[in-house]
């Protein structure tokens, strides 16, 4: 039987080889841009910067939420950035978000253009300027971000953690992934016994909350991300599934879902989205359909 030495980590590590897997070629211990590249600009208020991820989908919810809400300041145009070419390190990209990550927004809706980047922080920015889906009480608002920033600071677990070591590395490890699956069903735990007592996460009323969470998780237990549903049981989570139904249910919830998808059916991906009619007329079917008659 052959063994493999235990690693003995160096004094000082330094990156002398990308560590495989999916994301490899997008991971470096350094910041900054590697190439010049401006960022287009469309007609619309806020420009969004960002790829159909579990954080690119809170943001296009929240503004689909808004705009079905009546909110037209929040018309938007949608970019698509590419992370597996490396979109995220232009030095436009950059310049909005110095972390180089998705989603990364400009709001040019005032004298002087805003730049948001971190998906809460846009979640937050947006509910705040628009006065909606955050509660205006002093409890009720406090248990609302105590929830999004719960997702924040748990996603890393679920993605960089669980998803990583099940999905993603080049080589599948038992301690890792027994050691974040516990976490992320403790995770599943806390929402289910959350929702037990509640429609949504933060009581009756649906707010940025829901949108943060729901994208990973409800993802998750309709196996939407990382095919893992059955091996962490998601479906006894009951509670969970019910919000999840019930939130995947709402129209702007499958708008949102759309913008700047690139992967999956192609009548779901709307890699790019300028106008309301664009989930209508400019799904990827549509347009390889058009490209196919030309």
């Amino acid at each position: 039987m052959n063994e493999t030495a235990a690693y003995v980590p160096p004094k000082v590590w330094k990156w002398e080889k990308e560590n495989g897997g999916r994301f490899a070629s997008t991971n470096r211990p350094i910041a900054g841009a590697t190439h010049e590249k401006e960022l287009p600009v469309g007609k619309h208020p806020m420009q969004l910067y960002s790829l159909g991820t579990p954080n690119g989908v809170k943001v296009t919810i929240l503004l689909e939420e808004l705009l079905a809400k009546g909110f037209s300041g929040a018309e938007y145009d949608a970019w698509l950035i590419s992370i597996g070419k490396g979109d995220q390190f232009g030095s436009g990209f950059v310049d909005v978000n110095p972390n180089s990550k998705i989603p990364a927004l400009m709001d040019h809706s005032g004298e002087k253009p805003i730049r948001v980047f971190e998906s809460g922080a846009i979640l937050l920015h947006l509910a705040e300027k628009f006065g909606a889906f955050i509660p205006t009480g002093t409890a009720e608002r406090a248990e609302c971000l105590s929830w999004l920033f719960w997702q924040v600071g748990s996603a890393p677990y679920l993605g960089g953690g669980f998803g990583h070591f099940y999905a993603y590395a080049p080589e599948k490890f038992e301690y890792p992934i027994d050691r974040f699956a516990m976490e992320v069903k403790r995770q599943l735990d806390v929402l289910d016994r959350q929702l037990a007592d509640n429609k949504f996460i933060c009581g009756d009323e649906y707010t940025i909350a829901d949108m943060a969470i729901w994208p990973w998780y409800g993802a998750l237990v309709l196996n939407k991300v990382y095919e893992a549903a059955e091996f962490l049981d998601a479906g006894s989570y009951k509670h969970v599934n019910r919000w999840t139904e019930e939130v995947g249910n709402r129209a702007a919830v499958r708008r949102g879902r759309m913008v700047n998808r690139a992967t999956g059916p192609l009548e779901e991906q709307l890699r790019e989205r300028h106008d309301a009619s664009d989930f209508e007329n400019k799904t990827q079917d549509k347009i390889e359909a058009l490209e196919g008659t030309n």
